[in-house]
């Protein structure tokens, strides 16, 4: 028995429009003004939005889990289940920088996560410890290492799923970016102090991404354009973005818009234990980080990751950069899906595509997700 979902605002690849969605199983099989059986399902959607599902590429906790602190099956889920309230249909658990061995037990359990169908897991997102100290942020610089044979052994192991690789340029060579690119890996800069000359052969061998744009980088100067500047010039690499008001100055996000594609930029949430929360402290490696104004901090006033979700990240792209909605939703869906190489499956409303769908009221607020043609109502 099919799903016809009607009389919603339906953000397909040519805009909204006002048409009918079928789901058969876990997938979206037409999208207009389709034929309807006797027997199949009719849900009315009473006007509301009904947009492609988010993809959160940079995840680092939800619902009181931390990936870093409980690397397993059944916090990824928990994660999961947090996050997909606010829209999250599809997500990559992300472990900041940490020994080698807890890297192991990350992507295992990805890859067991994957295998017994936990929703919504699409990979893995192992940002450092690859990083540059000057640009550690948060990160424990005492888990920094050089990217070695062993290193890149285990970094290309997983076997389900995608894997993204955030690591500062400088601190390896173009060859072994080739070599993690050439075996599937997905390499981002991110924590990083290179030059813009390094970031460009970078760019050359094989990096694509670039993790927190502004964040944790080398600036955009009159003389040295930096990380930043090989970001904005290079028409091809997406950009992650922390849309919350506080990571990026608005200002300083409408520049980016205006300087590249809006189908290169990603909205991320770098999103902590404390989302889906009401008890906003949590413990990160030793170090206790609060929620301050919206904002996670250690006790030094250093960002630690974010309290945002992905629902609240598109609706600030609009509030806060002057999106239009459709271009927000698609950096929330569209734009990941093609950096992750995923788009003949996810992000978008079409048939043939993964039934991962949002359904939001006239204010934003998510009411529905499906992931793979399974609903979940969400309650307040």
């Amino acid at each position: 028995m099919a799903i016809v979902l009607e009389n919603g605002r339906v953000l397909t690849p040519r805009g909204f429009e006002a048409a009918a969605v079928v789901v058969d199983g876990e997938r979206i099989t037409a999208v207009g003004s389709p034929e309807v059986g006797a027997s199949d399902q009719r849900i009315d959607l009473e006007g509301r939005y009904l947009l492609p599902g988010f993809i959160d590429t940079q995840v680092n906790g939800g619902g009181g889990m931390l990936f870093n602190a409980t690397p397993t099956v059944e916090a990824i889920a928990v994660i999961g289940a947090a996050h997909r309230r606010f829209g999250a249909t599809g997500f990559l658990p992300t472990l900041i920088s940490d020994d080698l061995g807890t890297v192991e037990r990350a992507i295992l359990a990805v890859d067991a996560a994957i295998e017994q169908g936990v929703p919504g897991v699409l990979g893995i997102h192992i940002e450092g410890p690859f990083l540059a100290e000057s640009r550690k942020g948060v990160h424990d610089s005492s888990k920094f290492r050089t990217l070695d044979e062993a290193a890149l052994r285990l970094l290309t192991s997983a076997q389900r799923g995608r894997t993204l690789v955030t690591l500062a340029p400088e601190t390896t060579t173009d060859e072994m970016i080739g070599r993690l690119r050439a075996a599937g890996v997905t390499v981002a800069a991110g924590h990083t102090n290179a030059t813009y000359e390094r970031l460009r052969t970078a760019l050359d061998a094989g990096l694509t991404g670039f993790t927190h744009l502004f964040n944790a980088m080398s600036p955009l100067t009159s003389r040295a354009p930096g990380a930043v500047g090989a970001a904005l010039d290079d028409p091809e690499s997406w950009c992650g973005v922390i849309v919350d008001g506080r990571h990026i100055h608005p200002a300083t996000l409408g520049i980016a818009f205006r300087a590249k594609r809006h189908d290169r930029f990603m909205l991320v949430t770098d999103a902590m234990p404390s989302v889906g929360m009401t008890d906003k402290t949590f413990t990160l490696q030793g170090r206790t980080i609060r929620v301050v104004d919206g904002v996670c901090v250690d006790e030094d006033g250093t960002l630690a990751g974010s309290d945002l979700d992905m629902i609240s990240a598109v609706r600030n792209a609009v509030a806060i950069a002057g999106l239009d909605l459709a271009a927000a939703v698609g950096m929330a869906s569209a734009a990941p899906a093609a950096f992750l190489g995923l788009s003949a499956d996810h992000g978008a409303i079409a048939p043939g595509l993964r039934a991962n769908l949002v359904v939001a009221d006239q204010a934003l607020q998510v009411t529905e997700t499906w992931i793979d043609g399974q609903r979940l109502v969400v309650t307040a």
